[in-house]
């Protein structure tokens, strides 16, 4: 059954699976392979993509109270779901209407996997002389040498939407199929948190991407062009946010048989009320606020949520298994994933104690 919208009680349902089932994403080797396929069944990777391509169209507004609800239930499968889906916008945003034709049907039923490697042309390795991922124009296509360094799903894509840079600066975003010689996806390294998204390095070696798998450019700064979404925006917040209300659920429960702790819960369950109120507005267009400001904010609270659920917990959330141990080091994913300087100046200066 699709969930029709962000009110539809499915939403509820699928987010209860998830946490249900992320316990099993700690163990070695995992892949959240049942949860995307529970992703599809519900239509989620509908929701991202105009009602004309097949999509549902969702507003981002509505799109923002979904991730919300999926990343309070699993984060590490809501990771995923934002590369998978950010691969999908930029596939459907393109011009290149055999590629949409192509690949955008078995892409929102979940039939194959497609994910992003862009980082590299924004915060990730961008301050190096020599591009990381480098594209010579050739006869028909572009030829790639080097690598996207954080790609995730690496070991499992299907499809990788990646960006490349030309010698003279400018950048082509293309659509690359897996699964060929020039192409290598080594083992991805052992993360702190969300190992099982499985994000590592694809390495590409005079790999010939034809001119039919451009999704843009050559152009500068190919993601800032309007194809199909661009890099950050609110959804990193947003999944901070459902991280956080996560953590605050678990404070809630436990602050009903323990009077201690019904001050601290309800201050941050304030917190995370009045900052996805903030998203929600920022969605609908209105200037609440900076997205450095609302990322920062949000940051701040999915640290401290966590660990409030960890002390509330005590003795047993430091024993592997339980999720207030898990959520804490998922929130120090949010201090490394696309973080701007801004952003991380002003949480050092927090951890600081710098007012």
């Amino acid at each position: 059954m699709f969930i029709e919208s962000p009110s539809d009680a499915a939403l509820i349902t699928l987010r209860d699976e998830l946490a249900s089932m992320a316990p099993s994403l700690e163990e070695s080797g995992a892949w959240p392979a049942k949860q995307l396929r529970l992703c599809a069944e519900h239509g989620v990777y509908r929701w991202f993509v105009p009602q004309d391509l097949g999509g549902a169209g969702w507003s981002p507004a509505e799109i923002a109270k979904g991730y919300q609800l999926l990343s309070a239930g699993c984060l590490t499968t809501t990771f995923v779901v934002t590369q998978y889906t950010g691969a999908c916008r930029r596939i459907a945003g393109c011009e290149n209407a055999l590629l949409k034709t192509m690949l955008l049907p078995q892409l929102l039923s979940g039939q194959i996997f497609a994910t992003v490697g862009i980082s590299h042309l924004t915060t990730s390795r961008r301050h190096l002389s020599k591009p990381v991922l480098l594209a010579t124009e050739v006869d028909g296509g572009f030829l790639l040498d080097g690598m996207s360094p954080w790609v995730t799903g690496s070991v499992k894509a299907d499809v990788v939407v990646v960006g490349a840079t030309l010698e003279d600066g400018r950048q082509i975003l293309a659509s690359v199929p897996m699964g060929q010689p020039s192409i290598a996806t080594p083992a991805p390294p052992q993360l702190v948190a969300l190992g099982a998204s499985k994000t590592g390095r694809v390495e590409f070696k005079s790999h010939f991407v034809p001119a039919q798998q451009l999704i843009g450019g050559p152009i500068e700064d190919v993601l800032k062009q309007g194809v199909g979404a661009g890099p950050g925006g609110l959804q990193t917040s947003t999944l901070a946010v459902g991280l956080a209300q996560a953590a605050v659920d678990f404070l809630r429960q436990e602050s009903v048989a323990r009077d201690d702790l019904a001050d601290a819960a309800e201050a941050l369950d304030s917190e995370v009320r009045q900052l996805s109120h903030d998203i929600e507005r920022l969605a609908l267009g209105e200037e609440v606020c900076s997205n450095e400001q609302l990322r920062t904010r949000a940051n701040s609270l999915a640290l401290r949520s966590t660990q409030a659920a960890l002390a509330a917990a005590k003795g047993t959330g430091f024993v592997t298994g339980h999720p207030a141990g898990r959520w804490c080091r998922e929130a120090l994913f949010f201090l490394v994933w696309s973080c701007p300087q801004p952003v991380m100046a002003a949480n050092l200066c927090e951890l600081a104690g710098i007012v």
